[in-house]
């Protein structure tokens, strides 16, 4: 399955659904900041967008609620995202990596742990 583009907004619905599990669209509503909650029709506009770009899905009825579910999961997502910002650098890493680094957002810590996943990927492709 291909996945969509998600917006900004449609990422934050996303997450209320990853992070809470199944959820009806007043519940993702309610876990918008208040001072910065859109209003109930927009959280349910994106939720009904979702739906449509199959990234969420309707579980059950309880009354008169649709209770939705994501149906992409969260590092498909993340993968998505990652791979659209690769795209706009040519696929180079390296002004990314740069970047992290000037921002103070790349530590040492990051720094091994990214050295163990490569080790762990070589190993990988020796194996095949």
């Amino acid at each position: 399955m291909r996945l969509p583009k998600l917006s900004k907004l449609e990422l934050i619905v996303m997450e209320a659904l990853w992070t809470n599990g199944p959820s009806s669209i007043r519940e993702i509503h309610g876990t918008f900041p208040v001072k910065k909650r859109p209003t109930y029709s927009t959280v349910q506009t994106m939720v009904y967008r979702l739906e449509a770009k199959k990234a969420l899905r309707r579980l059950r009825k309880i009354g008169n609620a649709f209770i939705f579910e994501a149906a992409v999961s969260r590092e498909a997502a993340q993968r998505k995202l990652i791979d659209d910002l690769l795209g706009l650098f040519g696929g180079r890493t390296a002004p990314i990596i740069a970047h992290l680094i000037e921002s103070g957002s790349f530590t040492r810590e990051d720094v091994r742990e990214a050295d163990k996943l490569v080790s762990e990927h070589e190993r990988k492709e020796e194996s095949k």
